[in-house]
């Protein structure tokens, strides 16, 4: 492969070439190889097994302009998910932006976790901050009878679930404008409250690296160490939970007790905190009355 510099490659380079240089490239990255098939893949408007399939082919000029450029942007930081403008959870394939959290693994938890609990063959959902709609979304595509509502303060948030509810075609879910609660009706229940708010500390420093860099800070920081939104949410869902309603929400891996005791303290029953998969306290639920 021929390299001019650090940051280029030659546009003869194959496939596999390719793949090897940029990994090289992502040094900050948790998955450079990963990071560079994706971005090679989408270059390509391939699916990744052609990458193995074919790898000793070369790109076209457009195409290899594409990956070079996507590869410079993730040298620089941003994220895979908003260079390609869409991000798999759990069954499907969104759409993302930067006015939204990208849709992470670990929030997979909840949507298993809710599917666990609720039984009810029609049962209304509510999502708070549902940002690109993933978990309402996933749920709905599981449960076709369900009602599911997904909410968040951003209106650009909510364009972008909507889109997203429209490319999954999906018609049992519904996205609105609201600060948590502020815009639904009074007289709404819901048999399960689910939330991934913001809950990371103003003041942590991991929110100066990586991918989080360029996602909005509104969407990640919480007052109070990071448990404002959470104390807000879990107080007045309780207006807005049918009898026998859960709530659960994604948090931070060092709160799992401070939630707990926040359920308990609320008056929330079966509460419990539940680990993901690097066995981190992740999501905390509780069922009241």
């Amino acid at each position: 492969m021929t390299v001019s510099s650090s940051n280029s490659v030659a546009e003869t380079s194959s496939i596999a070439e390719l793949l090897v240089w940029a990994s090289s490239q992502f040094v900050d990255s948790d998955s450079p190889r990963l990071d560079a098939e994706l971005l090679l893949a989408f270059a390509l408007k391939k699916d990744r097994t052609y990458l193995f399939t074919w790898p000793e082919k070369t790109l076209s000029g457009d195409q290899f302009l594409c990956f070079q450029e996507s590869v410079t942007r993730r040298i620089q930081g941003e994220p895979v998910a908003y260079l390609m403008g869409e991000q798999g959870f759990w069954s499907l394939t969104l759409n993302v932006n930067p006015s939204t959290l990208i849709p992470r693994p670990e929030t997979e938890l909840l949507v298993e976790i809710a599917l666990e609990k609720v039984s009810s063959t029609d049962a209304n959902v509510l999502d708070l901050g549902t940002g690109t709609g993933a978990i309402a979304l996933a749920l709905a595509s599981e449960h076709p009878a369900w009602s599911v509502t997904g909410v968040d303060f951003s209106s650009e948030a909510v364009t972008l679930a909507q889109e997203n509810k429209t490319r999954c075609g999906l018609t049992n879910a519904e996205f609105l404008q609201s600060n948590w609660f502020d815009s639904l009706d009074d007289h709404r229940r819901f048999d399960l409250i689910v939330s991934n708010p913001p809950y990371i500390d103003p003041e942590d420093i991991h929110l100066s690296q990586g991918d989080v860099r360029f996602e909005p800070k509104s969407a990640l920081i919480s007052q109070q160490k990071g448990l404002a939104d959470i104390v807000t949410i879990a107080t007045h869902a309780r207006e807005f939970l049918a009898p026998g309603g859960w709530l659960m929400f994604e948090h931070g891996y060092d709160k799992g007790n401070d939630c707990l005791q926040l359920l308990q303290t609320l008056g929330y029953q079966q509460v419990e905190t539940r680990q993901d998969l690097g066995d981190r306290d992740r999501v905390t639920l509780g069922r009241f009355r």
